[in-house]
């Protein structure tokens, strides 16, 4: 092939690649935006039960509320929107392989002396025929979390959380462990 014949597709690859890197940090920022949303909208329903009724009344807005505000990022999105563990209190959150290991890399992160509250990652997958944008970002554990999430449990509390999540295992963090993270999945 001729070296004239080459080069429309060169520069037609030049251009592509700063357009799919430029679509990629849309695709992260909008990720951080709609994990924002989530955090701080769940954060502010949390503090709101623990005012109104204490640990209780928050456990029971964690059950409720954390669920509709994932359906209602995704349905405004488009995308899958959650949370996941690898120490879950809601078997509905179980994660994925993906993010089974994006979680156990944030552990090592973690424990290798990085601060949870700056772990995230991004990566384009192939899921069966789709290419996927995944996104996560760590959860840090808040001293508040501990309430609910620490090592020793109130009575009350603790009974609340095996009648609510028979097979919890969402306890004995510290505060800044890696609780969890949100997770997002975007079709490309």
């Amino acid at each position: 092939m001729k070296k004239w014949k080459l080069l429309p597709l060169a520069l037609a690859l030049a251009v592509a690649a700063p357009a799919q890197g430029d679509e990629l940090d849309e695709r992260v920022a909008a990720s951080q935006a709609a994990v924002q949303e989530f955090a701080s909208t769940l954060q502010g329903a949390l503090m709101s039960a623990m005012q109104e009724g204490g640990p209780l009344k928050a456990i029971e807005v964690c059950q409720q509320r954390a669920p509709e505000i994932a359906s209602d990022i995704s349905s405004e999105t488009g995308w899958s929107v959650g949370r996941t563990s690898l120490k879950l209190r809601n078997p509905d959150n179980a994660p994925d392989e993906w993010e089974r290991a994006v979680l156990k890399d944030f552990d090592a992160q973690h424990a290798a002396g990085v601060p949870a509250a700056e772990l995230s990652r991004h990566e384009v997958v192939q899921d069966g025929d789709d290419t996927v944008f995944r996104f996560m970002r760590a959860i840090p554990t808040g001293g508040a979390c501990l309430t609910c999430h620490g090592s020793e449990l109130g009575g009350d509390i603790k009974h609340a959380l095996e009648r609510l999540y028979p097979e919890d295992q969402a306890t004995g963090y510290s505060a800044g462990d890696v609780r969890g993270a949100f997770t997002i999945i975007q079709r490309m």
